[in-house]
């Protein structure tokens, strides 16, 4: 059983079962769905399993149910259940049997995992309430775009009634959502390529491992990395490969021993669909040669990956072929062997010096360009020698040359999916939603005489920072002002009872916001200890889905760059995002000999949702933050 890390993604949450009818519920077979559901869990809630009751329309269940269909007598077979594909998820629309944990004729115990089904947003699992006997599968495993609703598994109450269902097949009187056959065998390859064989036809047995939905809003991936080679051994637990989603990179992990026969997706390929066949593997490893030349014939059509040049100033006029002593160099200049591999700190660094990274000779493993080679990296001289062999060569087109920017003078950098998704997100929180600002200033003095203090009863592993101050009493702001703990949904404002708090972290791939987790009912030590972990993973990009997706609120600060003041954007669907500048001394009146007395003071400005937060009430909330960082011992109340 092969799962990704990101199928502990929020569980689906489903409400509890009621009696239908009027005469008291219907015994009946029952199913549990476990594993990353699609849903997230809304505030305070705990996951529940997922129940598939018999009788009944299954479009018609009750919200998060699906009522599996019994059957007493059809034709010659004896009674019977039928097993329809539920909705795994609110937009699921069709679904992918990955894997049958069960076969024909095997007993199904009470919490016995039936089959694993691929949905839009993760890949959930069936488990059995009740005892039965798988009778007849209808749907093949890998079988895709089954829609909901339509029949995949026949069981039956006692084990001598299996052999009636040997021949089963749906016909007219199946329900009216039918699975559709399995993907037939390809046409028969051309001679060119006469290795090339449709799987199962003569291939060993093997497992497809396909792209799935890493997050909600993913509909492609990039390929990142490959942690293992073809050939190797894989042990459970082992890291097999890292995609990169709109939201983070993330693991495969490897689940059960095997051996990897074959990469169908190069490292490096962008824009990979979902479902996409990656690689093939199998159990033994005599079976691996058998795949050398493994192709899928039903995958589709993905280009391997290419590097992105700035186009040679001498490529652009047209111009008489150079001199034979200059095309080697020209060449080896404009076009270096296979894919610059850059790590995203040294694709940083090469964009703010100007440098040209296809240029810069790696160090690191695989060739992969590093930080230290770009501090060390000396411009070659051998570019601007080119121009004149080919002001010789063409004099009309010098005035052209001289326009185009000189080699090195700009780097292009791809889009990554991340960026990508931080830029749709922006755009729709500043296009969409009516921001305001409102900033208050705060007497910071107690609570560095107190941070002071506690770092000196604390263990040297936990140094509590003035951000652990920040969260904790923003967290305990919005318990005394719920209001700002909201969400907007379109059709309803949610106001959630439990405050998660987003912190705002920058990483070389951009801006990330983990969740520290009901912050308002956590200690400050607690909190520095999850701020630090989590901000480790997200500058490794080693994030799971679950540890950034969601949050009731948000803090951003940049005080450790020494901003004064700045108005954050809304991450949504919340409403409020709090800003944080830097402390500073001031001069604030005093009752002293001297009238005044210097303190240190901080500026915040706090951005809300118009639609949500009125204006009074953002300030209640600022009233409320400020008295608990200006008397500190409140927190304790």
């Amino acid at each position: 059983m092969w799962r990704v890390l990101a199928r502990r993604v929020a569980r689906q949450c489903a409400p509890p079962l009621r009696p239908w009818g009027a005469s008291g519920p219907r015994r009946g077979r029952a199913w549990r769905c476990c594993g990353g559901g699609g849903g997230s869990l809304g505030p305070g809630q705990a996951p529940r399993p997922l129940l598939l009751r018999r009788g009944g329309d299954p479009r018609s269940a009750a919200p998060g149910t699906l009522r599996g269909q019994s059957v007493r007598g059809w034709g010659s077979h004896p009674p019977h259940q039928k097993v329809p594909l539920p909705a795994l998820s609110p937009t699921m629309q069709m679904g992918t049997i990955a894997r049958w944990e069960k076969k024909e004729g095997d007993k199904i115990s009470e919490g016995d995992l039936i089959a694993e089904v691929e949905t839009d947003k993760a890949t959930v699992g069936f488990e059995s309430l009740e005892e039965c006997y798988m009778a007849k599968i209808l749907v093949p495993e890998g079988t895709r775009d089954v829609p909901i609703g339509a029949i995949i598994c026949i069981t039956v109450d006692k084990p001598e009634l299996i052999d009636a269902f040997k021949n089963f097949a749906l016909d007219s009187a199946a329900p009216a959502a039918s699975v559709p056959p399995p993907p037939a065998a390809p046409p028969t390859p051309p001679p060119a390529q006469p290795s090339a064989q449709a799987p199962g036809s003569s291939y060993p047995p093997h497992m497809q491992i396909a792209l799935p939905a890493l997050s909600p809003t993913m509909t492609m991936g990039t390929v990142q990395r490959w942690e293992k080679k073809v050939g190797e051994k894989l042990s459970e637990g082992d890291l097999l490969a890292e995609i990169e989603t709109d939201k983070a990179t993330i693991g495969f992990e490897v689940q059960e021993e095997g051996y990897l026969a074959k990469i169908l997706v190069e490292e490096g390929t962008r824009d990979v669909p979902l479902g996409t066949t990656l690689c093939i593997i199998v159990e033994k490893e005599s079976d691996i040669p058998a795949f050398a030349d493994y192709r899928d014939p039903g995958g589709v059509d993905v280009k391997p990956p290419t590097s992105v040049l700035p186009p040679s100033p001498m490529a652009a006029p047209p111009s008489p072929p150079s001199p034979p002593s200059a095309a080697p160099a020209s060449a080896k200049l404009s076009t270096p062997k296979g894919r610059v591999v850059v790590s995203p700190l040294a694709r940083k660094m090469a964009a703010e010096r100007g440098i040209d990274v296809s240029q810069v000779k790696g160090t690191g493993p695989d060739g992969r360009v590093t930080k230290k080679d770009i501090e060390s990296f000396v411009p070659s001289k051998v570019a601007p020698a080119r121009a004149p062999a080919a002001a010789a060569a063409a004099p009309l087109a010098a005035p052209a040359a001289a326009a185009a920017p000189p080699p090195g003078a700009f780097t292009d950098i791809p889009i990554s999916n991340i960026r990508k998704v931080i830029a749709q997100r922006l755009m729709q929180s500043k296009q969409t939603i009516p921001h305001y600002y409102l900033s208050v200033d705060i007497d910071m003095g107690e609570i560095l005489v107190l941070r002071k203090e506690l770092n000196q009863e604390t263990p040297e592993t936990v140094k509590l920072s003035v951000n652990d101050f920040i969260i904790k009493a923003s967290a305990l702001a919005c318990l005394k002002v719920p209001e700002a703990n909201s969400s907007w949904l379109d059709t309803v404002i949610r106001q959630n009872h439990v405050v998660d708090v987003n912190v705002a972290v920058s990483t070389p791939a951009g801006l990330i916001t983990p969740i520290v987790f009901n912050a308002h009912t956590k200690g400050l030590a607690s909190i520095n200890q999850d701020v630090v972990r989590l901000a480790a993973k997200a500058r490794e990009g080693k994030l799971q889905p679950h540890e950034f997706q969601g949050g009731t609120f948000t803090v951003s600060n940049l005080g450790m760059y020494g901003i004064k003041n700045f108005s954050a954007i809304i991450n949504p669907p919340q409403a409020c995002i709090l800003a944080v500048g830097t402390s500073e001394k001031r001069l604030v009146p005093a009752d002293n000999e001297k009238g005044f007395d210097v303190t240190s003071v901080m500026s915040v400005t706090l951005s809300c949702d118009h639609r949500v937060v009125d204006g009074a009430v953002g300030a209640q909330w600022l009233v409320e933050f400020k008295k608990f960082l200006e008397k500190p011992t409140t927190m304790l109340l």
